[in-house]
């Protein structure tokens, strides 16, 4: 039986690893992945984080880049391995864990080649879970071609013809940039265009620079600002939304509201010349396979600095876990801080 066994490989698992090593604990990260990295391998090829290397480091190692780089996702996976190698962390990847139940003695965590008994667990699995898209996906015509942002890679996956990218966040500006730079395409835009973008630098320092010094990042979820802050849409960092917006060949069409095979019905107009869809509409979070965990109305676990309401059983890399950069690279380190803490009590 294992001390404690963190799953979740990425940035908020490796984290807590750190300090349980520090502590001489007996314990196993696991990962349902092929690699250390794949969660951000697997996603769009010219990915770039909107973080400097300066504000990405996990505790104990800094990020192997000059200052002032924004890393690209391999960049990040080799961290990510480079850091596992660094601290001798224990990991057993291919390995998805489906259930997990406590026992009289600890906890048991069930995957598709046996079972796992440990004391406590850590949960860094993420927020981003189940890929989400709107019901009306279903009655679109077969020979249009459609995909969650989370399987798009890059132009060469599309077919010719006209596309629609649906989602207003970061991931969604990000793709309709890449998209309507073939200027022979149509690229049509469902999604927030009143959405704030902020540059990367600003009077010679980095967005994350300001956000540091102003307290940006800091401000608690329990605090007045943290609750007012948590409520409101997240800005766009680094691209540049009005520019985007206002190419030749990008128009924006308001919410989606249904579909009927070729034609897709907009807020403003209807549109049946659409080939491609890259529907960057979010994840929903799934913790339905941990027995016995209380959620919130939004589906993430309730807990309180990722203390759960099941004695022995943690929290790490949610959005909004204590601040706004819970569930960042940079952030998670005082999450995991604090837990350490909790734990060694």
């Amino acid at each position: 039986m294992y001390d404690f066994v963190v799953i979740g490989g990425a940035q908020a698992g490796l984290a807590m690893a750190y300090h349980l090593k520090k502590m001489n604990k007996n314990f196993l990260v696991v990962d349902g992945e092929k690699e250390i990295g794949a969660s951000w391998l697997n996603r769009w090829d010219s990915l770039r984080l909107f973080t400097p290397t300066e504000f990405n480091h996990l505790p104990g190692l800094k990020f192997n880049a000059p200052k002032g780089h924004y890393p690209t996702k391999f960049d990040v996976a080799d961290y990510f391995k480079d850091y596992v190698a660094t601290f001798n962390i224990p990991v057993q990847l291919n390995t998805l864990i489906n259930t997990v139940y406590k026992t009289e003695d600890g906890f048991c965590l069930e995957h598709d080649e046996g079972t796992i008994k440990t004391k406590e667990v850590v949960v860094g699995t993420g927020p981003f879970h189940t890929p989400y898209t709107p019901p009306c996906h279903k009655k679109i015509a077969e020979d249009v071609l459609q995909m969650h942002s989370n399987y798009y890679k890059g132009l060469y996956q599309l077919q010719e013809g006209d596309a629609l990218v649906v989602g207003g966040g970061d991931s969604g500006y990000q793709i309709l940039n890449e998209i309507s730079k073939d200027e022979t395409r149509t690229v049509y835009f469902s999604g927030d265009t009143s959405v704030k973008s902020l540059p990367q630098q600003f009077l010679g320092k980095t967005i994350w620079w300001w956000f540091t010094v102003t307290g940006f990042l800091r401000f608690s979820k329990y605090s007045w600002i943290g609750k007012k802050l948590s409520k409101t849409t997240q800005p766009v960092i680094g691209t540049d939304v009005k520019e985007i917006l206002s190419r030749r060949n990008v128009i924006s069409v308001g919410r989606t509201k249904d579909a009927l095979k070729h034609e897709v019905i907009f807020e403003k107009r209807n549109v049946s010349t659409i080939k491609n869809i890259i529907w960057a509409t979010g994840y929903r979070p799934n913790f339905t396979w941990i027995e016995g965990l209380e959620l919130d109305s939004d589906g993430y676990p309730k807990n309180y600095r990722g203390v759960s309401n099941l004695k022995g059983l943690y929290f790490i890399g949610l959005p909004w876990l204590y601040t706004r950069g819970s569930a960042t690279l940079g952030g998670v380190s005082k999450d995991a801080e604090y837990l350490a803490k909790e734990i060694y009590k």
